[in-house]
């Protein structure tokens, strides 16, 4: 195994080398915030949605899904607003009605291209994106999870319907192959990421790909996993944060963290009630957690108040990741 490439001589020390994993929203705004403390990221996209306009795409055109590509795209985004506007557009009508230009046109680019790899490498150019955004693998993969009452469920779609607790999920078929320029930010990286975002279905799923779990396990860097503020109905009820770091070195095959980040502070009764309905509540038990695994635990206040719903605000988790973890990469980062 290659050791990482570490930080040349010479080398801004301000600008850490960040690899984050995940899919749907919450990379995206992990990423919307963490490119304001470096322009050396690499976004390492799940690539199992079949839900909306991306699982239409994916079956109609046999692809890729292209949502959470698109969405990290254009969280990165440096280049002309008028395109990135253009590229969010959602029809509401016709045939057309759910799907956003931003997946036509990267179904598009696959098309002319030959290849979902090459589109999504090209639109990192077009769009003048600050860092990198790369599936985590170009083949077609469907997530299939195994649930504690013995059930399987495919697809995220029919995992989110069946509201079943799950144990474990894998992937169909099994992609052991790592493109090379995965591989090449994953060996280079300073400090990497997980999450936030749906643990089984967004998070996991890269750690499902072997070339990318052997590379992550290779690379002593520094590698912090961003609690999700709410559990999710089905998919994590009742899991508190030690069930959350569980599932992830299950998957894993190993401890690999260094830290975990977790909100602290108040959420409005209204939101909490609005989720309560759902079967979601606050994950809780990170006191725990920091006594029995040796795991730093660094928490703040990182609730979007101007948001809707409950979320991360971007630039607060970005601070609080460098703050506390980007000093390491001086040393090559911490043993994981």
């Amino acid at each position: 195994m290659k050791a990482p490439n570490r930080r040349q001589e010479g080398e801004p020390r301000s600008a850490p080398r960040i690899v984050a994993f995940g899919g749907g929203t919450g990379i995206s705004c992990l990423v919307s915030g963490l490119k304001r403390i470096s322009p050396n990221i690499t976004a390492i996209v799940t690539v199992t949605d079949n839900g909306g306009s991306s699982g239409r795409l994916r079956k109609e055109f046999d692809m890729v899904p292209p949502g959470d590509i698109r969405n990290c795209l254009l969280a990165l985004a440096e280049g002309e607003p008028l395109l990135s506007r253009l590229l969010e557009y959602r029809f509401e009508e016709s045939e057309l009605a759910g799907h956003s230009f931003g997946n036509l046109f990267i179904t598009a680019l696959t098309r002319v291209t030959g290849s979902f790899d090459v589109a999504v490498r090209e639109l990192n150019r077009m769009l003048h994106v600050r860092g990198k955004v790369l599936p985590a693998t170009g083949h077609k993969i469907s997530l299939i999870a195994h649930h504690a009452d013995g059930s399987k469920s495919t697809g995220e779609v029919q995992i989110a319907r069946s509201r079943k607790p799950i144990e474990r999920v894998e992937i169909r078929p099994r992609v052991h192959a790592i493109e090379p320029d995965v591989a090449a930010a994953i060996r280079a990286a300073e400090l990497m990421v997980f999450g936030p975002g749906s643990l089984f279905t967004s998070v996991i799923p890269n750690l499902l790909v072997e070339g990318i779990r052997r590379e992550i396990l290779a690379n002593p860097c520094a590698k912090v996993y961003v609690a999700n503020i709410m559990t999710q109905p089905g998919e994590t009820t009742d899991l508190d944060l030690a069930g959350h770091l569980r599932a992830l070195e299950i998957h894993a095959g190993a401890s690999f963290l260094s830290g975990v980040v977790v909100h602290r502070g108040a959420i409005p009764p209204e939101l909490l009630g609005r989720y309560a309905a759902e079967g979601a509540y606050p994950v809780a038990g990170f006191e725990r957690v920091a006594e029995a695994a040796g795991i730093e635990i660094v928490s703040a206040d990182l609730l979007d108040r101007a948001a809707a719903s409950i979320r991360h605000a971007p630039e607060a988790l970005a601070r609080i990741i460098a703050e506390h973890f980007e000093s390491r990469n001086g040393n090559g980062g911490s043993a994981a």
